[in-house]
């Protein structure tokens, strides 16, 4: 079987270092032929020399273009690979020393058009990588649909480690040009063509995700906004689990807005109410996030992860929220186009 891993890169050269010496690292793999496809978009911090590093051990190809974003950089990798299948990675991802091995047994096993593996926080990661890492994979916080075992929604394969039939990805054009949930869209238009996906549930990758909370709002932010985008482009495919922040947004300022009023009525009642009464409202959230906490530090084994999961857990739901109702109301009410949405809120 012959692979074609492809990255796309913008100013991430210390990433791909380490995405590299994980790819060279790689057990049970003999008899494979595996080539590496990099793919500068546009970088100002080039990855050059890193991958010339690594062209002793590794089958490196190394690829410039203008910058036009990842869905093109992928498919401009794509149009020169060699395998029968490609293996589409960030390049934040680090490879645990058995990913293409187990992808290789799975495919074998359980042939396929499409597939993709879950992500996992690596113990070296920071306490904010684990914790934004719990939010984005618990089943607490997104019902377990990017990979997990129990999941409330069909798994789709995300771009950050996803696997394609070559011929496939070329018949279907590959990603679309959009500034974010571009990869949903291509494993939509792989089922809707009557294609298979699977879950190899034994090819996971540790994934970095965001270094701070900020960046970490507005990718999720930017994340509600795709929703509405997709459900455009594919009717139907909006399902329960997709409204969960938007019913976490609305429940949360309803509980505050409760919790005010209450407050107010107490202060203007004097003894009608007992003092603490105000609070009652906000219970619901108190122990949704208590439960946050326990699942958290039990699965990283640190308080302080936990703590930390409370907070990311808020914003992942509360900004993806957000975004899905600002892209609600200029898609479905005020009828713009499909970028107007992010206009001010897209970033590289």
């Amino acid at each position: 079987m012959r692979y074609s891993v492809v990255v796309p890169v913008f100013n991430r050269p210390e990433e791909v270092d380490e995405l590299l010496d994980s790819l060279s690292k790689q057990k049970g793999v003999e008899g494979l032929q595996v080539e590496v496809i990099l793919v500068e978009d546009g970088s100002q911090v080039p990855c050059k020399d890193v991958a010339a590093k690594y062209a002793d051990r590794l089958d490196v190809h190394y690829l410039t273009k203008e910058n036009g974003g990842p869905g093109p950089a992928r498919n401009y990798g794509v149009d020169r690979a060699r395998g029968d299948y490609v293996i589409i990675l960030d390049s934040d991802v680090v490879l645990p020393e058995g990913y293409l091995a187990a992808v290789d047994k799975s495919l074998r096993e359980t042939p396929c058009d499409a597939f993709g593996g879950a992500d996992r926080a690596h113990p070296a990661f920071t306490d904010v990588q684990k914790a934004i890492s719990y939010s984005m994979t618990s089943f607490f916080t997104t019902g377990g649909i990017r990979g997990g075992k129990r999941k409330l929604d069909k798994f789709f394969p995300r771009s950050f480690n996803m696997g394609v039939r070559c011929s496939t990805y070329r018949n279907l054009g590959g990603f679309a040009k959009m500034r974010f949930g571009e990869d949903i869209d291509f494993s939509y238009r792989i089922v809707e063509a009557g294609l298979t996906t699977r879950l190899f549930s034994e090819a996971w990758v540790w994934h970095k995700r965001r270094t701070d909370f900020d960046k970490f709002f507005r990718q999720v932010f930017n994340s509600g906004i795709a929703r509405i985008n997709l459900a455009k482009r594919h009717p139907g495919t909006l399902k329960l689990v997709h409204l969960l922040p938007l019913a976490f947004t609305i429940g949360v300022a309803l509980l505050i807005a409760a919790a005010v009023w209450l407050r107010l009525t107490i202060a203007a009642c004097g003894e009608a109410l007992p003092e603490w009464a105000w609070t009652v409202p906000l219970m619901p959230l108190l122990l949704y996030m208590m439960l946050v906490f326990i699942d958290a530090t039990r699965r990283e084994r640190s308080l302080v992860v936990g703590f930390l999961a409370m907070k990311a857990t808020f914003i992942q739901l509360f900004g993806y929220g957000l975004g899905f109702l600002k892209a609600w109301w200029v898609r479905c009410i005020l009828k713009k186009a499909e970028f107007a949405a992010y206009e001010k809120t897209f970033y590289d």
